[in-house]
């Protein structure tokens, strides 16, 4: 369902999703570019990306069809690895941010949650909960390795200059196959299956 139809249907709902997801989606972005800063690539921040402003990171197109259909996508944080003296730790580290990040803010708002006992049915907790959910879905999301998805690039700075070259070939028709997967529920499974592993991992931290 996309934003737009929730909008319409239940204004309540829309806000305690709409919110979280695009905070979500920005903290990802964000720390992106916050470690290829302090790796020594300047771009991000000369950009004015290093920052919490949404209107800084959302695509219109990508904005669009999150309302129209639930499926959208920011802004990509512009890197330029000519700066980061070793470029395979760089990719690796990079990469990983986002995905990083969304689970800190998972364990955070779950750590949160259990720490303040919540009742179940307060907006705060069902706040915390949803941003939580939205975050797991986010990094199992991303961890998928297809370009141009984040585990892609992970996978990128593992690999032979052999595995590197099928990948940079993918990478243009990547967006593609992605959509195409997400249309026929084929990435379901998989999803499915990092965010119960990300789960686990996060409540094997929680006290």
């Amino acid at each position: 369902m996309g934003l737009l139809s929730l909008l319409l249907n239940n204004p309540i709902a829309f806000i305690l999703i709409a919110i979280p997801l695009i905070y979500a989606i920005i903290f990802h972005e964000l720390a992106h570019g916050y470690v290829a800063y302090r790796l020594g690539d300047p771009t991000a921040k000369h950009l004015g990306r290093l920052s919490l402003n949404p209107l800084k990171h959302l695509d219109p197109l990508g904005t669009l069809m999150l309302f129209l259909v639930g499926f959208g996508w920011a802004k990509p944080v512009p890197i330029n690895f000519s700066y980061i003296q070793d470029y395979r730790k760089g990719m690796i580290l990079v990469s990983s941010a986002g995905i990083i990040m969304n689970m800190i803010l998972a364990f955070l708002s779950l750590f949160l949650y259990s720490l303040l006992n919540l009742p179940q049915s307060s907006v705060f907790a069902m706040v915390l909960q949803v941003f939580a959910k939205i975050n797991i879905i986010l990094a199992a999301f991303n961890l998928i390795p297809i370009p141009p998805l984040d585990g892609s690039k992970i996978l990128l700075g593992f690999s032979p200059a052999s595995v590197q070259a099928i990948l940079l070939r993918l990478e243009r028709f990547g967006f593609f196959i992605v959509i195409t997967l997400l249309y026929f529920n084929i990435l379901d499974p998989v999803i499915n299956f990092l965010q119960t592993v990300i789960l686990s991992l996060i409540n094997a931290l929680l006290p």
